[in-house]
């Protein structure tokens, strides 16, 4: 389950980078209401998080021997919750580096 926590480590980042941009200083832990950038990232995060739990209930439902679940549908839902993650870890790396090449521009 360390994969959950580096989603929650990168939600925090983004919350932070956020607030830095925006000019508050408290934690916002309420989710973002209507539509926009921010609402979109996090619907997005919460797709992959949801991909990922379902992909590791069941590689846990296989493990215990539950019917109906084969084998080459958990490596294969493991393997697109792996490249969800991939692929949001890219879209942060990209939104850090917009970020820190927009704080060194001069004004």
């Amino acid at each position: 389950m360390t994969t959950i926590s580096s989603i929650e480590g990168m939600l925090q980042q983004l919350r932070g980078l956020s607030q830095v941009a925006s000019g508050n200083s408290a934690t916002q832990s309420a989710p973002v209401a209507g539509g926009g950038f921010a609402s979109e990232l996090q619907r997005s995060l919460g797709k992959i998080n949801a991909a990922q739990e379902r992909a590791y209930g069941q590689a846990e439902a296989f493990e215990l021997g539950k019917p109906g679940v084969a084998l080459n549908d958990v490596m294969i839902d493991l393997q697109k919750a792996n490249i969800s993650f991939q692929t949001g870890v890219q879209v942060r790396n990209r939104l850090v580096q917009a970020y820190q090449e927009m704080m060194s521009m001069p004004i």
